[in-house]
């Protein structure tokens, strides 16, 4: 199936699902709450499908998959008869109103602690964290990293797999900390490393943790052979084929993958004279790679990939798997720690501490989406938990016409004894909006540069 059908496809699907979780938490505390429910919507504008329910609830299934709604039986939104006033949303309690607001958000918790659950009883493939390379001069080359070390925990925390040790020295770099990183060298001795992560320069750049810390993940020497070429890119372009070895590059032997990629990446639109050898043949091809990224940052691209030996990779190969208890205690403390690491993250970026090029719009979300799916399903639930978190904090944020925004009126009137204005209400809603519309311009801005850049 095509990459971009594929995408969309699990876009669908996960959006489809998180917003029914989120809405279905308002829908279930309004019912038990006594609150009449006039419509449960997945998706906005025209209905494709549609259905009442015996309860009265139009249950409906819309064009537009970026959202979904519980209409209420409300005053404020049209009449209502005498005799249904006291199923009215704004006829309930303060406590019970909030109960119903903050019920979104809790279920996308909920949800990401069972999604964690699945994962870690069925198993999170990885690979060992074992270090490659350590760039001199770096932070983590100072607290005296060398290759071959393995990070076995990092602050107490056991790093079994690259992905938990990422994780682990990512909230330390959001907690503004110096951590511990206790490592078995090559030598089969341990050892403790101290990261000083204070300064908070980690968090500069999205996705780059490791690089910017110094580190490179063992990777075994490969031969220049190409895997699979990109239909429409620079490779493909040029008449290279899967199975071709790449001998040299402008005169200059390629002695294995990474040294070509490092030809690649350092002439960015600039043509290279490719030798390769083809079925016992030797022939010579023209290659013009793309230039990717931005500003002084860009690097040459020409899309394809490496043949990997079957069976290289089984040595650090690593399967991170639990028993059903001990995987639900893991799925409450995964939670909690990306709850956590997201909020510190989102404050960071507000004070100007980590780059907004972290936030990521519905381009990157879709392709995130098509890749964790063709991974498998351990891999796109791992997703739908991240995004899941995500959709709870932000729908807590104290921004109006959010959940947090609805919130922050009801607290206030707790403490007023009374609800505030229409007009300020109203204020408030346009305030939302435009920081609303702020939020998802800029993540729409990153997700351009990333497809374009």
């Amino acid at each position: 199936m095509d990459g971009a059908l594929v995408s969309l496809l699990s876009f669908i699907v996960a959006v489809g699902v998180l917003v029914t979780v989120h809405e279905f938490g308002h829908f279930w505390v309004a019912r038990r709450a006594g609150v009449r429910v006039l419509r449960f919507s997945v998706g906005f504008g025209r209905p494709l499908w549609r259905r009442e329910g015996r309860d009265g609830t139009e249950y409906v299934i819309a064009a537009i998959p970026l959202g979904g709604y519980v209409k209420m039986l409300d005053e404020r939104e049209g009449v209502v008869p005498p005799a249904e006033l006291g199923r009215a949303f704004n006829r309930k309690g303060v406590g019970t109103r909030m109960a119903i607001v903050a019920a979104g958000p809790a279920f996308n918790f909920l949800f990401a602690v069972l999604a964690y659950w699945a994962v870690f009883s069925l198993g999170v493939p990885g690979l060992k964290p074992v270090v490659g390379e350590v760039r001199p001069q770096s932070p983590a080359a100072q607290a005296g990293f060398r290759p071959g070390d393995e990070i076995l925990s990092v602050g107490g925390e056991r790093t079994p797999s690259w992905q938990l040790a990422a994780f682990a020295l990512l909230e330390a770099a959001a907690g503004r900390r110096a951590v511990e990183v206790e490592v078995r060298t090559r030598e089969g001795s341990r050892a403790l490393r101290r990261l000083d992560l204070s300064g908070g320069e980690t968090l500069a750049e999205s996705g780059r943790l490791l690089e910017t810390l110094g580190l490179r993940p063992w990777r075994p020497r490969l031969p220049p052979v190409i895997g699979a070429v990109e239909p429409d890119g620079p490779a493909a372009a040029a008449g290279l084929r899967a199975g071709d070895r790449v001998l040299a590059v402008d005169g200059r032997p390629v002695e294995d993958w990474e040294s070509l990629v490092q030809m690649v990446r350092a002439s960015p639109g600039r043509g290279l004279r490719l030798e390769i050898e083809r079925g016992g043949r030797q022939i010579e091809l023209d290659l013009v790679p793309d230039a990717r990224g931005q500003g002084e940052e860009r690097v040459g691209y020409i899309g394809a990939r490496v043949r990997v030996p079957e069976g290289l990779f089984e040595s650090q190969r690593v399967v991170v798997r639990y028993g059903p208890l001990v995987a639900l205690g893991e799925g409450v403390r995964r939670t909690w720690d990306m709850t956590a690491l997201t909020v510190r993250m989102l404050w960071h970026m507000v004070v100007g501490e980590a780059s907004v090029r972290n936030l990521s719009g519905p381009l990157s979300i879709a392709q995130y989406a098509g890749q964790t799916a063709s991974l498998g399903l351990v891999s796109f639930l791992s997703f739908l938990a991240v995004v899941s978190i995500s959709l709870g904090v932000i729908n807590l944020l104290p921004i109006p016409i959010l959940d947090g925004g609805h919130l922050l009126y009801y607290a206030i009137e707790l403490l007023r004894g009374r609800p505030l204005s229409e007009q300020a209400q109203a204020l408030g809603q346009r305030i939302g909006i435009a920081l609303l519309a702020l939020l998802m311009g800029v993540a729409l801005y990153n997700d351009l540069a990333r497809l374009l850049g």
